[in-house]
């Protein structure tokens, strides 16, 4: 590495850093993916249910009406759908960035 030009072994820090960004995005992806996961679980059981659901507040679980709590878990449901789409967005352009450099870098190389 140290027989390399300043500006190759720059680029090569800048993958890296890439790198870690897109681990980052991974990471926060699955989590809002998870979340997802779990509203949707739930408004398929609050379809399924007659009797009164209840939401859980803090350390106590309170009586809510039905309606309402669709209504909190579809807004939620939208929120983490546009979550995962910008992560998803901002992924693929730290994807382009990371193919032009690792190219660039690559040619340097054989050089």
């Amino acid at each position: 590495m140290k027989d390399l030009p300043k500006e190759t072994q720059s680029q090569i820090m800048q993958l890296q850093l890439i790198e870690q960004n897109m681990q980052n995005f991974l990471a926060q992806k699955q989590t809002f993916q998870t979340q997802l996961l779990e509203v949707e679980n739930a408004l398929k059981q609050l379809e399924k249910t007659k009797e009164t659901p209840y939401k859980i507040v803090g350390p106590i679980m309170i009586a809510t009406d039905k309606d309402k709590l669709k209504k909190e878990l579809k807004e939620k449901e939208e929120t983490l759908n546009l979550r995962v789409k910008n992560l998803e967005k901002q992924e693929e352009k730290l994807k382009e960035k990371a193919d032009i450099l690792q190219k660039d870098v690559l040619k340097k190389i054989k050089k």
